[in-house]
């Protein structure tokens, strides 16, 4: 939603919210929709909610009947530029639980100083769309189980993807893998963003951190990505990651914007 555009000149009695579906809200004046609410379960079982309006007194009413539908936490992001719906989400009692930063990610190599990164002894690269889904999957669930018990997954960035059950590759296309003896131990996910591919997760089994894995990884998806003639990718990072923000930041990326993933408790 562009909220350069929401206004306060609608009289808020006019306006009926009805929940039309499962996850879906609607705002309705003079027998026209003026405002729009969604949610959306991640897979690490939060829900995300959004709402589309063009009113202040709209968004207002959506936000009242959504969060009395609801079941808390519930969650939401927002442009950290966009003062005002930041504004609109905190008068709805929203408060900021952590900060995002994109960045934009040099894929050529004379500007990474990737170009001459080996990948470590006994690890090979498998490229984007060549890598197997079996041990991919097999790889994805030991990240995640390793993650949850530590940080939590909910401290990842995330797609917002609905996934059936136990299905977190559904599309091994996307990945880049590294690969030692007969499994993989580390991974890119790769979104092919139209004009900028973005980099939506690295990760590394935890027995073979501190070899470079991840580093490695990153160079053979940059100059992948180079060798198509793409100049630049995208990354989020969230705040406290500090081995991430080492990473892209020791590859020259540069900070564009950031994103407040904000919570009602």
């Amino acid at each position: 939603m562009d909220s350069a555009h929401l206004t306060s000149g609608m009289d808020e009695h006019a306006v009926v919210t009805t929940r039309v579906a499962e996850r879906q809200w609607h705002a309705v004046a003079d027998d026209r929709v003026v405002g729009r609410g969604d949610a959306s379960p991640r897979p690490d079982g939060r829900i995300f909610i959004s709402i589309d309006a063009w009113h202040c007194s709209v968004f207002d009413r959506l936000a009242d009947t959504m969060l009395a539908d609801l079941p808390e936490p519930l969650y939401t992001l927002v442009d950290e530029a966009d003062v005002d719906m930041t504004s609109h989400w905190e008068r709805a009692g929203f408060t900021t639980r952590r900060r995002e930063w994109e960045y934009l990610v040099p894929t050529d190599p004379q500007v990474t100083g990737l170009g001459s990164v080996p990948a470590p002894p006994g690890v090979t690269m498998v490229a984007i769309g060549e890598a197997e889904q079996g041990p991919l999957r097999t790889l994805d669930r030991t990240i995640r189980d390793e993650v949850e018990a530590t940080v939590g997954w909910q401290e990842m960035p995330a797609e917002v993807l609905h996934r059936p059950d136990g299905v977190t590759v559904p599309d091994a296309s996307k990945y880049a893998a590294a690969a030692r003896s007969d499994e993989y131990v580390g991974l890119v996910r790769l979104a092919p963003v139209a004009r900028r591919p973005r980099i939506g997760l690295i990760a590394v089994r935890s027995d073979h951190h501190r070899l470079g894995i991840a580093r490695a990884l990153l160079a053979h998806v940059l100059g992948s990505l180079h060798r198509s003639g793409i100049e630049t990718a995208s990354a989020e990072v969230v705040e406290s990651n500090a081995a991430a923000t080492a990473l892209f930041e020791g590859v020259g990326a540069r900070r564009a914007g950031s994103n407040l993933e904000l919570v009602l408790r």
